[in-house]
C-alpha cells in the first residue's frame, strides 16, 4: 500500500469517526428539544422520594443504568442499580413501596425488565420508564415516561445501541444535575460522599476532620503545672489549651514542657496561666482543611484550635490529621 493510500485510508476512518459524532450530537439534540413535562414530574418524584432511587436495566441500557445511579448517589440522592436479571432471582426484595424505579430499556419490551413490573406496581413504587417507544410494554406500566427521542443510531446496520444509549446517558445526567442543584448540593456536600477522592479531599474543612468534644484538650487557667501534663498526656495531641470560663487564654505544648524541664525550674503544682503561650493560633471550622495545613506550615506549628461561627473554640485539629487525609 503506497503512502497515498495509507493517507486517504486514515482519513476515510476520520470520516467515519466524524459522522458517528455527527449523529450522536444530532441525537443529543432531538432530545434537548423533546424535554417536557414527564421531565419535570420525573424531578419531582425524586425530590419527593422518603425511599430510594433504583435504577433499573438489561444489557447495554443496564450499563448505562449503573452509571446513572452512581450519578444520583454521588450527588445527594439515595441510589443504587438493580441488574434486571438478578432482580428475577430475588434482588427484587431490594424495592420497596417507598422507593421509585428508573427503569432504562430503549425498546421497551426487554423481557427481564418489563417482567418486574408488575410486581414493583403492586409494592407501589413510582415507575420512571426512559424507553424510545411510548407505547410500549414498559411506557404502559410507568407513572411517567421519558422519551428517548433517538431515530438513527450510528450504527451503519442501525442495530447496535449508540446514540440511543448516549441520550439516555445524557438525559440520566440532566435529571440528576437539576435534582442536585434544586437540594442545593454543595461542594462541602460532595466531599462528604467522596472522602477517598482526590477532589473531595481538597474541598474537606477543619470541622470533617478536627478532634472535638471529649478529645479536645483543655484545663482551667488555675489548673497546676501537673494537671496540664495529664490533660496533654491523656489526648496525644502534644498541647492542651488553657481556658478562661468559656474563652481560650493560651496553651501549653509538649515543647513547651521540655523548655521548663531543661530550665531546671520545673515546679509541677504552678498555675499553669504563668507558664503558657498567650493567644494560640487559630482558624475558622469552616475553612478548608488545606489552609490550615498551609498556616501551619507558615507558622512552624503542628496545632491548630478551630472556632465556630461564634468564635468559640471547638476543635482542635494537628498536622497529622491533614496529612492522613492526603490533603496537600
Amino acid at each position: 500500500m503506497t503512502t497515498e493510500e495509507i493517507h486517504m485510508k486514515q482519513q476515510a476512518w476520520l470520516d467515519k469517526a466524524r459522522k458517528v459524532l455527527d449523529i450522536e450530537i444530532a441525537a443529543l439534540q432531538a432530545q434537548r428539544e423533546s424535554l417536557d413535562d414527564s421531565f419535570v414530574q420525573a424531578v419531582a418524584t425524586i425530590l419527593d422520594l422518603k425511599g430510594r432511587l433504583v435504577v433499573v436495566g438489561m444489557g447495554k441500557s443496564g450499563i448505562i443504568a449503573k452509571k446513572i445511579a452512581a450519578t444520583f448517589a454521588s450527588t445527594g440522592t439515595p441510589a443504587f442499580f438493580v441488574h434486571a436479571a438478578e432482580a428475577q432471582h430475588g434482588d427484587l426484595g431490594m424495592i420497596t413501596g417507598q422507593d421509585a424505579v428508573l427503569a432504562l430499556s430503549h425498546s421497551g419490551e426487554t423481557a427481564e425488565v418489563c417482567g418486574l413490573l408488575p410486581e414493583i406496581r403492586r409494592r407501589g413504587a413510582h415507575v420512571i420508564a426512559m424507553t424510545g417507544d411510548r407505547s410500549s410494554t414498559l411506557a404502559r406500566y410507568a407513572d411517567t415516561v421519558l422519551h428517548i427521542d433517538v431515530q438513527l443510531e450510528a450504527c451503519p446496520l442501525n442495530l447496535a445501541p449508540t446514540a440511543s444509549t448516549t441520550a439516555t446517558l445524557a438525559l440520566g445526567d440532566a435529571l440528576a444535575v437539576v435534582v442536585l442543584k434544586e437540594r442545593g448540593f454543595r461542594e462541602e456536600d460532595f466531599a462528604r460522599v467522596h472522602p477517598a477522592g482526590s477532589l473531595g479531599r481538597k474541598l474537606l474543612r477543619v470541622q470533617d476532620i478536627m478532634h472535638q468534644g471529649q478529645e479536645l484538650p483543655m484545663v482551667a487557667r488555675t489548673a497546676s503545672l501537673r494537671e496540664a501534663i495529664m490533660e496533654i498526656s491523656a489526648h496525644r495531641l502534644g498541647i492542651t489549651g488553657v481556658t478562661d470560663g468559656e474563652e481560650i487564654i493560651g496553651c501549653i505544648s509538649d515543647g513547651d514542657l521540655r523548655r521548663i524541664l531543661e530550665s531546671g525550674h520545673m515546679d509541677l503544682d504552678a498555675p499553669v496561666y504563668t507558664l503558657m503561650h498567650p493567644n494560640p493560633m487559630c482558624i475558622d471550622a469552616g475553612r478548608l482543611a488545606s489552609e490550615a495545613l498551609r498556616l501551619m506550615e507558615e507558622n512552624k506549628v503542628l496545632v491548630l484550635f478551630a472556632r465556630d461561627e461564634h468564635g468559640q473554640v471547638n476543635g482542635i485539629i494537628h498536622m497529622h490529621d491533614i496529612l492522613q487525609g492526603g490533603i496537600k
